[in-house]
């Protein structure tokens, strides 16, 4: 079982930061990929950024340049740095990490979610 815990959401003005945290815990034995999606009222979840264990990163395009994915491999965890923040950033953004179990079973969880919203 893999547990995944999520904290930084909340209320910013417009151009303001947030960073985005991510832990995971539990029986894991390697972690491949994490990454961040977002919905908002509407619309489909969408990948907003992803890390690879090597390190190689994808964003969106509506956030290429203002967001930065990070990772802690030794702490199974999982940052995303928001800066220049626009209204259209607002919604529930999850945590989600693809890896393998200690019994070898591979698993993608996701996070309960964290509320990220950019108002005046």
């Amino acid at each position: 079982q893999v547990q995944l815990v999520e904290s930084g959401g909340g209320l910013v003005q417009p151009g303001g930061s947030l960073r985005l945290s991510c832990a995971a815990s539990g029986s894991i034995f390697a972690i491949y990929a994490m990454g961040w999606y977002r919905q908002a009222p509407g619309n489909q979840r969408e990948l907003v950024a992803s890390m690879s264990s090597g390190g190689s990163t994808d964003y969106a395009d509506a956030v290429q340049g203002r967001f930065t994915i990070s990772r802690d491999n030794a702490k199974n965890t999982v940052y995303m740095q928001m800066n220049s923040l626009k209204p259209e950033d607002t919604a529930v953004y999850y945590c989600n990490v693809v890896g393998a179990t200690l019994t070898h079973v591979q698993f993608r969880s996701w996070g309960q979610g964290t509320q990220v919203t950019v108002s005046s």
